[in-house]
């Protein structure tokens, strides 16, 4: 049956919206594919349910083709199985809690490991049963504190998560590998721009982990390459720790007055002029900076906790979110300062610092400082630095924290290169979850030799409702959407422009030649001018437009490209074969 655009469910808006951030948001609202209802959630109009549902269908051929079964859990759910894996706490307020009438604490899924960890405990008791993959596409809920970007980052989103199960590592990674190459398959074909990158596992746990990230300037992620090959999300980054430094001839550490050195700029100046090493100028990296940080546990303690780094770099608060994971980083603020007078602010020093100290502010450092290493710190008094300090000699930290940012020209950790920076939108992640959710409930099978052990699990998850926002966003040019055929919500437009009956009803039979060919046909069949109807076949983005027009009496048409905005004529009688062709290829 052929879609009108009279009777679509569809109004285009001339006007970006108020509260779109990046191109996808402003276009798929503006294009009538989804509508805001409240922060970080949206409705899905008809040619948005389209393109979400052809993302669907992708990620559901290629789990099919690797053997994975698709199940589907409630997004209701109790809150036992997430208690006896400690996320109905580690979660926090990211989790949607609420109470039945009978009072019996429930949330809204989040993510669903210990659903399908439990669904193959009840069913499954044996090696013979392994290996399994399951999946499902389904709804999710997350509190996100900063929901933004449209529905690039929601509370409520579609997920594709999947699981496999096997009784030894060696299984695990056959899964894994099967899974890797089936992702590669799905955003090859959603047309993305993306790279594989290596990926912290964070609260998820497991040993392996890698993200698909979408490149894309206005992504929140950012990931790192080097000319050999290495890639990684900064996360992921680490810095390998240089080897210790002889520290015998060291001078003995001194306290100086350095009045006017607000900055790390002014203090090297400072001492540089005033004590000069006999082997080098001081730099900005022989400085150490402490900054404190409140970490606030899932079950409400709050922690303080300072990082020590090199002058010249700053703390990468996303780095530190994922080392500190569950826990959540709040700024220091004054009412901290005021509980902890021994911290004289801009004058923090190793001295007033660590779990021993008065302080009791957990010290740790990056890799960078180690044994032997000298450095310019606070003195703890106002106006005063200590130079010559030396790691292991005058200070230890309580332990170590790789959270500095990554910059362009850095080294990459495995000697690749140096590591140029760009921007991405995470896509899909996978882990080599092993037995962290297993061990926690319980799913154990008997081996060949009649004895119990505990299945190993990945993980693998797809954006489904992100890969709408992300592919538009790779896509989008300025006059709006430009999507790939695949993904589409119809192959062709055809365009009846002008008031001549003639052209209308030759338009309605070309769309419905398409429509019985099996091609996915728009026809815009609107008492409107042939302006607006140009503006928004290039605002929907359909692949390919038919325009019926005045050419109609020299029994042509004409076939536009929306990618390249290439145009050619072509016989009318001709017109099916020749969109048969540009659809099937």
């Amino acid at each position: 049956m052929i879609t009108r655009m009279s009777h679509l469910f569809v109004k285009t808006l001339r006007d970006d919206p108020a509260d779109a951030e990046v191109p996808s948001h402003r276009w798929l609202v503006r294009a009538g594919y989804i509508r805001r209802v409240a922060p970080g959630i949206y409705s899905w109009l008809p040619l948005g349910l389209k393109v979400l549902h052809n993302v669907e269908r992708i990620v559901r051929e290629e789990m099919d083709a690797i053997g994975a079964q698709e199940v589907h859990f409630p997004a209701l759910l109790p809150r036992e199985p997430y208690e006896a894996t400690g996320r109905w706490t580690e979660y926090g307020p990211n989790l949607f809690r609420l109470k039945d009438r009978k009072g019996a604490d429930m949330l809204l899924g989040p993510t669903h490991e210990e659903m399908f960890t439990l669904m193959v405990k009840d069913l499954y008791s044996s090696y013979k049963d392994l290996p399994l993959s399951l999946y499902q596409i389904q709804t999710k809920y997350r509190d996100e504190a900063r929901p933004r970007a449209g529905i690039l980052r929601g509370r409520e989103f579609v997920m594709k998560d999947s699981y496999s199960f096997d009784i030894d590592d060696a299984g695990l990674e056959a899964s894994y590998q099967r899974h890797r190459e089936a992702y590669i398959r799905i955003f090859d074909r959603l047309g993305l721009e993306y790279v594989i990158v290596k990926a912290d596992a964070g609260a998820m746990g497991g040993s392996a982990s890698e993200e698909f990230l979408a490149v894309a300037d206005n992504g929140e992620d950012t990931f790192v390459r080097s000319p050999g090959g290495y890639a990684a999300n900064v996360e992921a980054v680490t810095v390998p720790a240089p080897a210790a430094v002889p520290f015998d001839d060291a001078p003995a550490a001194h306290v100086e007055d350095t009045p006017d050195s607000p900055t790390i700029e002014s203090l090297v100046a400072l001492v540089n002029a005033r004590f000069p090493r006999a082997d080098r100028a001081w730099t900005g990296a022989d400085t150490l900076k402490n900054v404190l940080f409140m970490l606030r546990h899932p079950d409400g303690r709050r922690e303080p906790v300072a990082v020590g780094l090199p002058g010249d770099r700053e703390v990468d608060v996303k780095r530190l979110e994922t080392a500190v994971a569950p826990a959540e980083v709040e700024p220091f603020g004054d009412a901290d300062f005021e509980a902890s007078p021994g911290l004289v602010k801009g004058y923090i020093g190793p001295g007033a610092l660590g779990e021993k100290a008065s302080s009791g502010v957990r010290y740790l450092c990056d890799p960078r400082v180690v044994t032997g290493t000298r450095w310019i710190t606070g003195a703890d008094e106002p106006g005063r630095h200590v130079l010559d300090l030396v790691c292991g000699r005058d200070f230890t930290p309580d332990g170590v924290i790789d959270v500095a940012e990554v910059r362009e020209g850095d080294p990459a950790p495995d000697g690749s290169g140096p590591l140029t920076l760009a921007r991405g939108i995470e896509m899909g992640h996978i882990f080599q979850l092993g037995r962290k959710y297993a061990d926690a409930l319980g799913l154990q099978v008997l081996d060949q030799s009649g004895r119990l052990v505990t299945v190993t699990m990945g993980s693998y998850g797809v954006g489904v409702s992100r890969a709408v926002a992300a592919v538009a966003e790779n896509t989008v040019d300025e006059k709006g959407l430009c999507w790939p055929r695949e993904l589409a919500p119809f192959d062709v437009m055809v365009l009846a422009t002008g008031k001549d009956v003639a052209v209308f009803d030759a338009a309605e039979r070309l769309a419905s030649d398409l429509d019985e060919a099996g091609i996915g046909v728009l026809f815009d069949d609107r008492k409107a001018s042939p302006g607006v109807k140009f503006t928004d076949a290039e605002l929907l983005g359909i692949p390919t437009t038919v325009v019926v027009g005045r050419g109609l009496a020299d029994g042509l048409v004409e076939v536009r490209d929306r990618r390249s905005g290439m145009a050619e004529s072509v016989p009318v009688a001709d017109a099916l074969a020749h969109l048969v062709r540009v659809v099937r290829g």
